[in-house]
């Protein structure tokens, strides 16, 4: 019995790729491994030849790809070649499609630590926020270097579009944080843990009285 088909709705951040790269010609999954990794699209979902071909054979059985053939290079053993169906770039583009118009609510950690950072105390609050930012700018120079390298190989910005967005979070999400640790450090942000005691009473109070 057929389990549950892949439509476009369900489809994986590593089916989408997988999608995306047959639009552009048949391969095989071992050529898609390869493909992915020199492109860097790692940095879009994680790329592990067992996921990838877990993921081919999924697309096959809902029939959003299809044998396209066989190829044997030297010794090694043969490789099954696939390609996109007309359901599979149906299904992609549909994908493609809520992604960029969708505003599905995400998680991060990083807002519920911020939630709960008041229970630290300011000093360990401070230490961990710097140690964040820090990352956050090895984070962007990275992104500058892997944009700079592409263009020198001829790369266009419209293959790197999430790189842009990604980048311009980071700087925003770095830049907020920074200002956050400076009014941490000069103690115009008040604090629990702060001696003299520097919220007014009964925010002290309410807050704690959440927490019991």
């Amino acid at each position: 019995m057929r389990g549950e088909r892949c439509e476009a709705g369900t489809l994986t951040p590593l089916a989408v790729m997988v999608l995306g790269l047959l639009l552009e010609r048949p391969m095989h999954p071992y050529e898609m491994v390869q493909v992915l990794l020199a492109r860097k699209e790692d940095r879009l979902a994680k790329v592990r030849p067992g996921s990838l071909y877990h993921t081919v054979d999924r697309l096959e059985r809902d029939e959003l790809v299809a044998v396209h053939g066989t190829v044997r290079e030297g010794n090694r053993p043969e490789r099954t070649v696939y390609e996109a169906t007309d359901a599979g770039r149906t299904a992609f583009a549909s994908a493609i499609a809520d992604m960029l118009a969708g505003s599905r609510q995400e998680f991060p950690e990083l807002y519920l630590g911020l939630a709960e950072a008041h229970g630290l105390p300011r000093t360990q609050v401070i230490e961990m926020l710097e140690r964040r930012v820090r990352s956050l700018r090895a984070d962007i120079d990275e992104l500058d270097v892997s944009v700079a390298c592409a263009i020198d190989q001829g790369s266009h910005e419209i293959f790197m579009l999430d790189v842009g967005c990604r980048r311009a979070t980071l700087v925003a999400q770095a830049d907020w944080l920074d200002d956050l640790i400076d009014r941490l450090a000069d103690k115009s942000l008040p604090w629990l843990d702060d001696h003299p005691p520097t919220l007014p009473a009964h925010i002290t109070s309410n807050n704690l009285k959440g927490k019991s």
